[in-house]
């Protein structure tokens, strides 16, 4: 089979604009606990999409750690070339995908960094071993060979081998992307997909204007 000729259609119930609730967030919750329940592999996992300082979007996945009131939060190297291109252009995308159920969510804002505060209470309920990698890893820089990360990892355990706590580094702490605007996708047959955009409607109160999208 031929990448032409693959085919599957989604035969999945639709989706109208009356099927879902005002605020996107609620509404994105609600999908990531179904796509829970149905056993989906990493619910959490997203496509980061930025912009590098050639002018080429850049992606790649990571786990979102929160999502409130403000948007989502997630965690990540600021020395690493994410953390370097949101810094120096701070909008960037979000691509939730939930194979099983035919459904993706497609999120864009702006970002910044989160208060120390969380990102201290966060890194201190990671595992012990990824604390350490936190501090061991280059992220994004060139590595000779797996054996010098190893050797960074091996320093590392000798340093922190007597810290009952392991501090969170300086150069590693979380990001916060505030909404703009969302799209829910709901696959059906023959690509006439169901689309549904809220976006953003700045006044005294936030509201979210709610519109259907060709597919």
């Amino acid at each position: 089979m031929t990448l032409a000729s693959r085919r599957k259609e989604y035969e999945t119930a639709g989706l109208d604009v009356a099927d879902v609730v005002a605020d996107p967030m609620v509404q994105w919750e609600q999908w990531f606990q179904q796509a829970t329940d149905a056993g989906c592999v990493e619910p959490n996992a997203f496509a980061l999409g930025t912009l590098d300082a050639d002018g080429y979007p850049q992606s790649r996945f990571l786990l979102a750690r929160g999502a409130d009131e403000r948007g989502f939060s997630f965690f990540t190297n600021y020395d690493s070339d994410k953390s370097r291109e949101l810094a120096a252009h701070p909008k960037a995308s979000m691509l939730f995908t939930w194979l099983q159920l035919h459904r993706q969510v497609r999120v864009v804002g702006t970002v910044e960094r989160l208060p120390d505060d969380e990102s201290d209470e966060y890194f201190a309920s990671r595992p012990r071993a990824s604390q350490i990698g936190a501090w061991s890893s280059p992220q994004s820089r060139p590595l000779a060979d797996r054996g010098q990360l190893d050797e960074r990892v091996a320093d590392m355990e000798r340093t922190f081998a007597d810290v009952a706590e392991v501090p969170r580094p300086v150069f590693w702490g979380g990001w916060l992307l505030r909404p703009v605007a969302f799209e829910f996708w709901q696959g059906r047959p023959s690509r006439l997909h169901d689309r549904l955009r809220y976006r953003r409607v700045e006044g005294d109160d936030v509201t979210w204007l709610l519109e259907r999208l060709g597919p």
